[in-house]
């Protein structure tokens, strides 16, 4: 991996953010509490959750009803499909879901710009990014995309790896045409020739490797943010027993995950309508589920490392100033110190 210089903050600070972030948790009336309320019944009556190809768990868990099983007839619990980070957090600022899988760029990048989520449990650490190029294309490197016309979905790690890509290699998104559009449709665009590179999001991308001869031109691990489970703040202070139980679920489907590799394989390869080979690549290759479900220290650090990058893009409106200010509070651990006692 290339090692990248740029504006970063300093460490005193970093620890300062960290110890905001992990005493500053929203503290519910129930907080922590994996039982139904008062009364014996849950606080809520429903429950609005998203499931998405790029969160394998996910997947796990809808199809093994854990949650179902756990909160029983008296929680009515809906799934709606996430096509990418920024379309999680859509549904969670409009209070569609109450809980939401992204990538922790995005996340930060939702927070900052004042959308009150939280991360709730990390669902892996993936390489899930990268910069794609056709099959016939002569573009070897990222330099090379200055002046070309390239797809990413804003909001996204995909968008985000492009910025990071781009810095490494001396350019700023100001140097190519960027087509904001669904990762699905970055796909198209590469395959129909109306972009000439795509910042790609697997599954979507391992298929196009694997259909179409898609070529991966840079790929860096680092670039790649973790995987957030994030749910809104009035879903954590008004409901906490039923957060627990879909971070209880979460775990519990994340130790079944790394013990049936091949079925989970299966279960990607059904959602997203894929060859299972390529799904095996994405889960065997470019899914660490073997990651501690607590947010923490780790994410504080790649947060802080890629904010001055969301920064210069000026897509936050408060600039750095409201980037650390998401970092410092976006952290809530108490539900996933629980689920993993």
């Amino acid at each position: 991996m290339s090692t990248i210089t740029r504006k970063t903050l300093p460490a005193a600070f970093v620890a300062g953010l960290l110890a905001v972030a992990m005493t500053g948790c929203v503290q519910g009336e129930n907080g922590g509490s994996d039982a139904p309320a008062e009364g014996g019944e849950w606080s809520t009556s429903t429950l609005s959750i998203d499931w998405a190809t790029y969160n394998p768990l996910s997947l796990v868990i809808k199809e093994q009803g854990l949650i179902e099983a756990a909160l029983g007839d008296s929680v009515e619990v809906e799934w709606l499909q996430s096509a990418g980070s920024n379309k999680a957090n859509e549904m969670l600022r409009s209070g569609s879901i109450d809980v939401g899988s992204t990538a922790g760029s995005a996340a930060l990048f939702a927070r900052a710009n004042s959308s009150p989520i939280k991360v709730i449990d990390i669902y892996s650490q993936p390489e899930w990014s990268a910069i794609v190029v056709g099959a016939d294309s002569d573009i070897t490197d990222v330099a090379q995309l200055k002046g070309q016309s390239v797809a990413a979905t804003k909001g996204t790690d995909p968008y985000f790896f492009l910025l990071q890509a781009l810095e490494e290699a001396g350019l700023s998104v100001e140097d190519v045409e960027v087509q904001n559009v669904q990762h699905a449709d970055g796909r198209a665009l590469l395959e129909g020739g109306s972009v000439q590179a795509w910042s790609g999001l697997d599954p979507i991308m391992a298929a196009a490797e694997a259909e179409s001869g898609a070529q991966l031109i840079y790929r860096n691990v680092d670039f790649n943010t973790y995987g957030f489970l994030n749910a809104t703040e009035e879903f954590i202070t008004d409901h906490p027993d039923v957060a627990q139980v879909v971070v209880d679920a979460y775990e519990e489907a994340r130790v079944w995950a790394l013990a049936h590799p091949d079925e989970v394989a299966q279960l990607l390869a059904d959602a997203a309508s894929i060859d299972l080979e390529v799904a095996k690549t994405v889960i065997d290759e470019r899914s660490n589920l073997d990651v501690s479900g607590v947010p923490g220290e780790a994410q504080i650090s790649v947060l802080t490392t890629i904010s001055p990058i969301i920064a210069e893009s000026g897509d936050v409106v408060g600039g750095q100033e409201a980037l650390d200010q998401a970092i410092a509070t976006i952290v809530h651990d108490e539900f996933a110190l629980k689920a993993t006692e």
